[in-house]
């Protein structure tokens, strides 16, 4: 495993991130391909036996059980100090003025809800899962940094919002003297890289790291074009990814043409990619199958040629973000 510091702070993290969404109780109607505690046990042991100490989660994931069920696997299998844990909030949790979104109450809520879940007195990256526009970025900043100045949060993150918006609240941060995010986890793979056009500049000015969610686009740059999985068929996110089904269908044969040539699965050419972008710090994948994982460290091997690149990259055309 490669290790790096997360943008220009001193966090030390792994350049494949374990991403927690898979795991959490079905009974809470969170997902049909949700992972239990037993169904999880030989992820978590498979990230640490490579060196994937940076675990993300999020307060919504399984309407917290996902928290519950990270925690208490780092109790069983690593130790508190070896794990680099992050967390978000800003979904609807409950009914009440503190169950959602950024407001001070909602902060200073959702924190403590998620340390009381995860069974930790941190988290090591707090982030905004989305900008909230309901609230003044002022409060949210405000509060944000009373929690670190609280010891319950080390470092701050943001996810999925137009490159105004982040630069709005980190103006505020360094208006006030607050701290400021060190992260923006972004949706960015082969078929979603509306994040160059404007995000990726203003976080390299700013010396933030990318954490990219969905780098396989759900699945769709690890499999032939048109294979079927219980996740497509439950998952009604995952056919968002369908924008442009022709440009699509293109990139995801030219991944398939060179992982042939090369004779590696399709998911380590798709990761390669990603993780070449120097502005991407590290990757989320989120496994629920012991491959995954092993194919995105095997990734970080994998030098693609300019002329590969341009296979890739050519069919790409304009579209919307489907993050937020």
């Amino acid at each position: 495993m490669e290790y790096t510091t997360l943008g220009r702070s001193g966090l030390k993290v792994s350049r494949i991130t374990l991403g927690c969404m898979s795991f959490g109780d079905t009974a809470r109607g969170f997902s049909e391909w949700a992972l239990d505690d037993e169904a999880a046990e030989p992820i978590f042991r498979q990230a640490l036996e490579l060196g994937i100490t940076f675990w993300d989660t999020a307060n919504i994931y399984g309407f917290g059980t996902s928290e519950e069920i990270v925690g208490r696997a780092i109790k069983k299998y690593s130790r508190r100090e070896d794990i680099v844990l992050a967390t978000k909030l800003n979904a609807r949790m409950y009914d009440g003025p503190g169950g959602e979104g950024l407001s001070r109450r909602a902060v200073m809520e959702q924190i403590d809800q998620s340390l009381t879940r995860l069974g930790t007195d941190y988290v090591d990256l707090y982030q905004i899962h989305r900008f909230d526009p309901a609230t003044p970025v002022e409060e949210t900043m405000d509060a944000l940094n009373d929690v670190i100045k609280a010891g319950k949060v080390r470092y701050i993150g943001a996810s999925s919002m137009w490159a105004w918006q982040f630069s709005k609240m980190q103006y505020a941060a360094d208006l006030h003297g607050w701290t400021r995010f060190i992260s923006m986890q972004d949706q960015y793979s082969l078929l979603m890289r509306e994040e160059e056009r404007e995000m990726f500049g203003l976080l390299a000015d700013q010396g933030v790291g990318s954490l990219p969610w969905s780098p396989l686009a759900r699945g769709w740059l690890a499999r032939p074009w048109g294979e079927r999985t219980l996740r497509y068929d439950t998952d009604p996110m995952a056919k968002r990814h369908l924008l442009d089904a022709d440009s699509n269908e293109r990139i995801v044969s030219a991944v398939q043409q060179i992982a042939a040539a090369r004779g590696v699965p399709m998911a380590q050419i798709s990761l390669a990619w990603v993780l070449a972008n120097p502005v991407v710090t590290s990757p989320i994948v989120g496994p629920t199958k012991p491959h995954h994982l092993a194919d995105a460290v095997a990734a970080l091997d994998i030098a693609l040629t300019p002329e590969e690149k341009t296979l890739l990259e050519e069919p790409y055309t304009h579209r919307l973000p489907t993050g937020f």
